[in-house]
């Protein structure tokens, strides 16, 4: 964790100076904190999570013509196409290792002799659609390891293969970074290009981007959706469930949804967090539990669902997974919201998600090795009222209740509920909590506000006019105070004047709170008080730690 950031205040006697220091900087300083959020990329396409398939998990770089073709014909015959899974993504090595005399790409003409246009064509003709993949610099990632011969990445080709994707017939890009050089602004830059000539073809293409590859860990770090309509947010998956890895090699299951979760805010219709391919079907990583698990979440989180097992010789368990129409549909479901965290005590974790129609998805979702009751109530999921439908999104099993929603789940479990009944608050997703609450600093009437929402590790909270969004909704778990998923946390060793951040929970005394009599909000760790910095009330000043004084800008109202 990062070391505590420390500032001297002015003597108390220089507070009015000092607050009208700052309200002549505050324009500045809110234009940093609250810059406009780029606007979301408008193309048309991916207004639900794009479904399919993709080539990479089972078969790596061993594709050919006939393999997809063959893929194309099982995705249709087992009915998967029509519950939704249109995308057959052809990943790395189709291509010629070299383009040809105008600097055109080409088909490897031994793997795909009749062409890439006459592969859309058979596509099409199936009522599929067709993506490929491609890197915006000078190697895909076969190449980068060696694996493939060639540079062939679209560096300075853009244009060129963004007509030549157009012309192919080509639905879905996938665009990989693939290198350890660039920062990420320069992966914005580099990006924004085939974006850019995307566009400027004509054609409707879902563009997927991955900026992790060989790369620092940028995926998590920013909102993409003004690049790209999918974006991933974690390394490569692998068939497991738990590689112990925060977001580096090896990825299971349970790593991706803990660094996703956080990320609710960025994802809506035409732009989602991407937590990689399903690994669903492919046998040796998980037990048919955790693929259910991996698929439940998946659709919880509103990701993309492209499979990635051989569909020829698909089991019946695969098929039940894959083919679960009640997760289909609220993964579809046209609001494109992701779930947001309810609560997690780090074995018993709740989600829950709006959907069109006012109905609640709820994921009881059990993170421990054992067996175990995981529990919440309608009120902590956005629903008022006293009878509520539960639909178990498994079982198809329809029960009553009055507002408790538990299940005993096994290890590494997930039984997903669809609640309707009773009505549905919230503006854009259900209340993160029971418990959920606003706080009204008594100095300005503003709220204590995740800038931009944004859930890196270490951002500091600040007032700002109370809207009644997510990142102004703050959840007291036992302890704790969680907004986004992640917790209000003061720096190890904080000392007066010291910043409060978010921080990946932890269950550590510095990240518990007290809400004491006199409306202040001290921590464990540090005795310090929630403070308002230098009384200023402005949109955009910062939240810190300071000595506990009950002064205005020290109290608090939860609504």
């Amino acid at each position: 964790m990062t070391s505590a950031l420390t500032r001297r205040r002015s003597p108390r006697r220089w507070a009015a100076v000092a607050a009208a220091v700052l309200l002549i900087l505050t324009g500045a300083v809110t234009a940093v904190l609250r810059a406009p959020s780029a606007q979301a990329l408008e193309n048309g396409v991916a207004r639900t999570p794009p479904m399919g398939w993709n080539s990479w998990n089972t078969f790596g770089c061993n594709i050919n013509e006939s393999l997809i073709r063959g893929m194309a014909d099982a995705i249709v015959s087992s009915g998967l196409r029509d519950l939704g899974y249109q995308y057959v993504v052809v990943d790395d090595c189709w291509f010629n290792p070299n383009r040809d005399s105008s600097g055109n790409l080409q088909g490897d003409p031994s793997r795909f002799p009749s062409g890439m246009k006459a592969l859309g064509d058979y596509l099409h003709g199936k009522g599929l659609k067709f993506g490929i993949y491609e890197a915006p610099l000078d190697k895909t990632c076969g190449q980068y390891f060696g694996s493939y011969p060639g540079a062939t990445g679209s560096g300075g080709h853009e244009t060129q293969d963004a007509r030549q994707f157009a012309a192919w017939g080509v639905d879905y890009l996938k665009y990989d970074w693939c290198s350890p050089t660039g920062s990420i602004n320069d992966q914005v830059t580099v990006f924004s290009r085939m974006r850019d000539a995307l566009a400027a073809t004509g054609r409707p293409i879902v563009y997927s981007i991955n900026t992790n590859s060989v790369h620092a860990k940028t995926g998590p770090q920013r909102n993409w959706g003004d690049v790209a309509n999918l974006w991933r947010t974690t390394e490569d998956i692998q068939n497991m469930w738990n590689g112990g890895q925060v977001n580096n090699y090896p990825m299971g299951v349970q790593n991706i949804v803990d660094v996703t979760v956080p990320l609710a805010g960025y994802a809506g219709p035409g732009h989602f967090n991407d937590p990689d391919m399903l690994e669903v079907g492919r046998g040796g990583g998980m037990n048919d539990t955790e693929m259910r698990s991996h698929f439940a979440l998946w659709a919880m989180l509103a990701a993309p669902l492209l499979a990635g097992n051989d569909v020829r010789s698909m089991n019946a368990a695969t098929k039940t997974i894959l083919g679960n129409r009640n997760l289909i549909a609220i993964d579809q479901d046209s609001l494109g919201l992701q779930a947001i965290q309810v609560s997690n005590d780090g074995t018993r974790r709740v989600l829950a998600k709006r959907l069109a129609n006012g109905d609640v998805a709820v994921a009881l979702f059990n993170q421990g090795g054992s067996t175990t009751t995981v529990s919440t109530t309608a009120a902590a999921v956005g629903k008022a009222g006293s009878s509520f439908t539960l639909l178990d999104a498994w079982s198809g099993a329809v029960t009553s209740s009055s507002g408790p929603i538990s299940a005993s789940v096994p290890a590494h479990g997930t039984v997903v509920y669809r609640v309707s009944g009773g009505t549905t608050g919230g503006t854009t997703s259900p209340p993160p909590s029971n418990g959920a609450t606003t706080l009204v600093s008594a100095a300005s009437g503003r709220c204590l506000d995740v800038p931009n929402s944004n859930t890196a590790n270490g951002t500091q909270p600040v007032i700002w006019d109370c809207n009644g969004q997510a990142n102004q909704r703050w959840t007291a778990s036992g302890p704790t105070l969680q907004a986004l998923g992640k917790c209000l946390d003061a720096p190890l060793g904080a000392t007066a004047g010291s910043k409060v951040q978010l921080w990946d929970c932890n269950g550590g005394t510095n990240q518990q709170w007290t809400f004491n009599a006199n409306g202040t909000v001290s921590g464990a760790a540090s005795g310090l008080c929630l403070d308002v910095n230098g009384n200023a009330t402005a949109n955009g000043t910062t939240v810190l730690l300071w000595t506990c004084s009950a002064a205005a800008n020290q109290r608090w109202t939860r609504a």
